[in-house]
């Protein structure tokens, strides 16, 4: 059985280590998966409900529908100001919406990538508890949070710190195996 995860980077920068890293995870998913790579959370207007009444706009129904059609999440994001990027909570905050919103017993993986020693652990503590109202089936174990990531990857954005590409490795099979259990 092949299972499909829609990854989300939840940075904008052209040169983003959180993009670089889902890029890895791409490379590093083990046989049986594929991971889609979900378009710029850029591109969605800020969450308005009275804009949301009218009908989702094309980016966030897009968004939604993906989210709706993987098998499981992968969102990857960096910390400012010890929390989860605004772009990235405004996305989750238009996907989770009524009706069916998409999180809802999904599985959902985080990684995330930072230049500080910490990693990005604070925003992945954050996404933890947004996850809990929504009922995500959010991956405790292992967690992956790069840190001192311009270290970890070349030039040319590549992974290319061994023991953290055994993490990345491992939070991809514990994914592949907690989708497994729902279906």
């Amino acid at each position: 059985m092949t299972v499909t995860v829609l990854g989300i980077s939840g940075s904008l920068r052209k040169a983003s280590y959180n993009s670089m890293a889902l890029r890895a995870a791409q490379e590093l998913a083990p046989d049986g998966m594929t991971i889609e790579t979900a378009a710029s959370i850029g591109d969605l207007p800020h969450y308005n409900d009275d804009v949301r009444q009218e009908g989702y706009p094309p980016a966030v129904q897009a968004l939604r529908d993906a989210v709706k059609r993987a098998d499981g999440v992968l969102i990857v994001t960096p910390e400012y100001n010890y929390s989860v990027p605004g772009v990235l909570k405004n996305a989750i905050d238009w996907v989770s919406r009524p009706p069916e919103q998409p999180f809802d017993g999904k599985p959902i993986a985080f990684m995330s990538a930072s230049p500080g020693i910490f990693g990005g652990a604070r925003a992945q503590y954050q996404m933890r508890q947004m996850f809990v109202y929504l009922n995500g089936r959010v991956l405790n174990r292992p967690e992956v949070m790069i840190g001192a990531c311009a270290s970890k990857f070349d030039e040319a954005g590549k992974l290319t710190d061994a023991p953290t590409r055994d993490f990345v490795r491992k939070l991809l099979e514990a994914l592949q195996a907690e989708i497994g259990q729902s279906g």
